[in-house]
């Protein structure tokens, strides 16, 4: 008789951590993206302090020129001696503020350089951190997005925060000239500065919002596009060209509208400095005329509040500023929301050696999308047997697979590999231990060999192709020109040759379990047979744990687990569970023609020790 499950284990929490901050970093509170900005400062605080410090002698040398070009004119008008040194003077200091701001400039590119790719770093590690099921709520093209554009933005930070306090101190520097000249001039420029300091914060409001709406709609035009290029070949055979073009660039006029805000808040703020510095210089230089007229300010006085004046209402050099560290920052905004997601957490644990591979799911609930997949199930596996994992569509299958291997945790309930739960064990120690192979396998190696090889460890060439061998690949991988060496972008593979290639890659590395997850979908009947007896042979004395679609691979393992309403229905040999009607049914309704490719395969089956059905 068919084993049923066990009895079931009481839900536990689950053991999730969140990322851990990184070294004088403040952590996030719960729900709060990390200081992006902060972070990516403090990276480039040695660069940012030179462009600082050349940023301030660029300032200091524009604001002493003024002074030197007045002492000048007055000297010259004078007729006394000295005008030569402090045409000199004038000269130097322009050469120096030229010499300042070309290094600032070099040394900002450089800077921007190394925190965008820092940047880029940091979220694309953190986003394979994540996990399938972590990265989960950002699209593909959403993160690339913000691993590009976005990082490229927040990588400003450092030079655009370091030009932000050089360019402060233009103006502080010129109202204090101004009052040093005589401090009714500065008094006439503070009377119109809050007007100023109104008109910048206004500014820094309205493009924030409108940056974010606009970086938003961008990134879900690059996730449609993503999307509708993996999905190219159906679009082609739908005839749904236009209507995909048109649910692509759907967030178009959203685009189009923030970025049309932006230039417009840009443009409104650019105007009213416009007006205002005007004014305020005028105010300034009609209270240095009146000065001047009664004798209490010289022609180079003149001259230099002229100047002064200038520096102290340039608004529109602190609108560039500060409309940088406006995109920095929310582009760093975005870069936190992934980094604010907790990575899947290890252990320092090893598994005992020697270890037979045995399995065990105590208890194990799991919920997607709102809907309970698997409700405490209980499934135990002998060290170096073949476990088929069979059920309806639906059933959780794929999930209990990704869950024996640790690429997706159960929200209660525990996972153990020889007596050792996987989340203890070290990410090396658990990857080196299980093996996978998928339905739709990556090729993430370069060249075909490379894509065997891909792993923890870069197995030898002979055991490459030994692998290619058993999974069926070895022979049309020796067609191609460059064979083994052939770049995956230019070898043309059939859905079943790629399935090979993934199956030589689970059969190249050492572990102890071995799970296939519905990675012979696209195979023919003999091809899959004969991957299905290296899988038995040559597979060492691993555990393994298959998805099964077809009667046959069922009846070629030592045991079924038949999942049904998110437990373990019935567990047992192919054979036995075939005597069950509804067992039968589920393969004549989930495969038509099952049956009877269970009745053709009974032959290999039986030389293989085991039959289809009974």
């Amino acid at each position: 008789m068919p084993l049923s499950s066990g009895p079931q284990a009481a839900p536990r929490a689950p053991s999730r951590g969140a990322a851990a901050p990184r070294p004088g970093e403040r952590p996030a509170a719960p729900g709060e993206p990390p200081s992006v900005l902060r972070a990516t400062a403090r990276h480039g605080a040695a660069r940012a302090a030179w462009l600082l410090l050349l940023g301030l002698a660029e300032t200091a040398a524009a604001l002493l020129l003024p002074a030197a070009l007045a002492r000048a004119v007055d000297t010259l008008l004078a007729g006394a001696p000295g005008a030569r040194r402090w045409a000199l003077a004038c000269a130097g200091l322009a050469g120096a503020q030229l010499a300042a701001g070309a290094a600032r400039s070099v040394l900002a590119g450089t800077t921007d350089a190394r925190a965008a790719a820092w940047l880029r770093g940091r979220l694309i590690g953190h986003a394979l951190a994540l996990g399938p099921r972590g990265a989960a709520p950002f699209a593909p093209g959403d993160l690339a997005t913000r691993a590009t554009l976005n990082a490229a933005h927040a990588g400003a930070a450092p030079a655009a925060l370091a030009a932000a306090a050089a360019g402060a101190a233009a103006p502080v520097g010129g109202l204090l000239a101004l009052a040093l000249l005589d401090w009714r001039l500065a008094a006439v420029l503070l009377a119109g500065l809050p007007l100023l300091a109104l008109l910048l914060r206004s500014f820094a409001r309205s493009t924030a919002d409108a940056l974010e709406r606009y970086q938003r709609a961008q990134a879900a035009i690059a996730a449609r596009l993503v999307e509708a290029t993996r999905g190219a070949t159906t679009i082609a055979a739908a005839g749904t060209l236009r209507r995909e073009r048109d649910r692509v660039l759907a967030p178009l006029p959203e685009l189009s509208a923030q970025g049309h805000r932006m230039w417009h808040v840009t443009a409104r703020a650019t105007g009213r400095s416009a007006a205002l510095s005007p004014l305020l210089q005028l105010a300034v230089l009609a209270t240095a005329g009146l000065l001047l007229s009664e004798g209490q300010l010289s022609t180079g006085g003149l001259l230099a509040a002229a100047r002064y004046a200038s520096f102290a209402s340039a608004v529109g050099v602190c609108v560039g500023h500060v409309n940088r560290v406006v995109q920095a920052r929310g582009a760093g905004r975005r870069i936190g929301e992934v980094l604010a997601a907790a990575p899947v957490r290890h252990g320092e644990a090893a598994l005992p050696r020697p270890g037979a591979g045995r399995l065990r799911l105590r208890g194990v609930t799991a919920a997607r999308d709102g809907r309970l997949v698997l409700d405490g199930l209980d499934l135990d596996v002998p060290g170096g047997a073949t476990l088929a994992v069979v059920g309806r569509s639906g059933t959780g299958k794929s999930l209990l697979a990704a869950m024996a291997g640790r690429l997706a945790d159960p929200d209660a309930g525990e996972v153990l590999l020889d007596g050792v739960p996987l989340r203890a064990l070290t990410r090396r120690e658990l990857r080196e231990a299980v093996g996978y192979a998928f339905e739709r396998p990556a090729l993430l190696g370069g060249t075909l060999a490379g894509t065997i090889g891909y792993g923890p460890a870069r197995p030898a060439p002979g055991r490459v192709a030994a692998a290619a061998r058993s999974a069926c690949a070895d022979a049309f991988i020796r067609t191609l020109p460059e064979g083994y060496d052939t770049p995956c972008a230019d070898a043309p593979l059939s859905g079943g040759e790629l399935q090979r290639l993934g199956l030589a890659r689970a059969f190249a590395h050492d572990g102890r379990l071995l799970i296939l997850d519905d990675a012979t979908s696209s195979l023919d009947t003999v091809t899959e047979l004969r991957v299905g007896r290296a899988l038995m042979s040559e597979a060492g004395g691993r555990t393994r744990l298959v998805v099964a679609h077809r009667a046959a691979t069922a009846a070629r393992a030592d045991l079924v687990a038949w999942l049904d309403g998110g437990r373990v229905r019935a567990l047992g040999p192919h054979h036995e569970l075939w005597r069950l009607p509804e067992y039968r049914a589920l393969w004549a309704s989930d495969e038509p023609g099952a049956a009877d490719e269970g009745e053709a395969d009974e032959g290999e089956g039986v030389r293989d020790g085991r039959a289809a059905r009974p």
